[in-house]
């Protein structure tokens, strides 16, 4: 019997997902963003700007898209599920909570304080995942960690503890944040030594660090790393695309290709505001966006000796495989 995930128009088969981006924002808002309601969620733009999108990514060949938005940063299944509708791409949904520094913590450390939280944040994730989110039907396919600078809170820890549970009992699969690209190993020891299988693991922003054996050892986990904010450069921790490719090209040479992945962690619509990035950083990110891979990495990656069986693998045999392709 063939593997499926679920997205948000139901489960499709992992064969069929093809070319996967498997960090991106369709629409995200910090928390908070809903108290100022000078900038009420504009669901048509959303919309608007998710078709645009969707018309460039799928000229490059692109078919899946995993939205990486947890819980309590602006995720709504339903106005994803009308984007797929619109767009005929494959959208996996999240399940999850951000990270402490910047999610919403209140909540969960206060149950946590109870000794209620782990119970609740598995029958959360259980819910969402086999059953549907809230009363939508739509069932997540992705459970979404995320740690901090440096460190994994104790607040942090429990939704990897639970999440790598839930994995046991359904084979989902998880996805990371790491605050510019630290933590890796840690989390991903944290995730396998609670019993995930590290094959349905990938560690996001790697890219966010430039050392190789930092890499390497996070790999040696048998997880997948992700350099899955291309775009993102010269700012809050990150480094610049050309220092990425570096890391990138040394990983496949040492024979890695099959262990990562690649997108660009896009917010395509920012949820309140949308940020005004100053002058000096506006040209850094004017290369922040879902084609920007395609369009200028790949490239490189090429010109760089990189072969077009090795970018296969890192955008459609992984991603698939990450979902279950060739289980028995």
């Amino acid at each position: 019997m063939s593997k499926t995930v679920n997205t948000v128009l139901g489960p499709v088969a992992v064969e069929d997902l093809g070319k996967t981006l498997m960090h991106e924002h369709f629409f995200f808002g910090y928390p908070g963003f809903y108290g100022n309601s000078l900038y009420p969620v504009d669901k048509d733009e959303i919309l608007r700007a998710s078709i645009e999108t969707a018309s460039k990514v799928k000229a490059h060949g692109v078919k899946t898209i995993v939205d990486a938005t947890p819980n309590d940063t602006g995720r709504d299944p339903e106005l994803l599920k009308l984007i797929a509708e619109k767009t005929g791409l494959n959208i996996i949904c999240s399940t999850g909570y951000y990270y402490e520094g910047e999610g919403a913590p209140a909540y969960f450390k206060f149950k946590q304080a109870l000794g209620t939280a782990e119970e609740e944040i598995y029958e959360m994730y259980m819910r969402e995942l086999t059953e549907g989110i809230g009363d939508t039907g739509i069932k997540a396919g992705v459970i979404k960690l995320g740690s901090g600078k440096d460190r994994i809170t104790e607040y942090e820890r429990m939704f990897f503890k639970v999440a790598a549970k839930v994995q046991q009992e359904t084979g989902v699969t998880i996805i990371t944040h790491t605050q510019e690209g630290t933590m890796g190993p840690e989390q991903a020891e944290l995730l396998v030594s609670e019993g995930a299988d590290p094959k349905r693991i990938l560690i996001g922003h790697m890219d966010g660090n430039t050392d190789l054996r930092y890499h390497i050892r996070t790999l040696e986990h048998g997880v997948y790393v992700g350099f899955d904010r291309f775009g993102i450069q010269g700012f809050v921790g990150a480094p610049m695309d050309s220092d990425r490719i570096g890391v990138l090209l040394g990983l496949i040479g040492a024979g890695y290709a099959e262990q990562l992945m690649m997108s660009h962690d896009k917010v395509n619509v920012w949820l309140g505001k949308s940020p005004e990035f100053p002058a000096e950083l506006g040209s850094l990110v004017t290369n922040w966006h879902m084609t920007h891979i395609f369009e200028n990495i790949i490239p490189v990656l090429k010109e760089r000796g990189v072969s077009e069986d090795q970018i296969n693998t890192i955008l459609v045999q992984n991603p698939k495989q990450i979902f279950g392709g060739n289980e028995a």
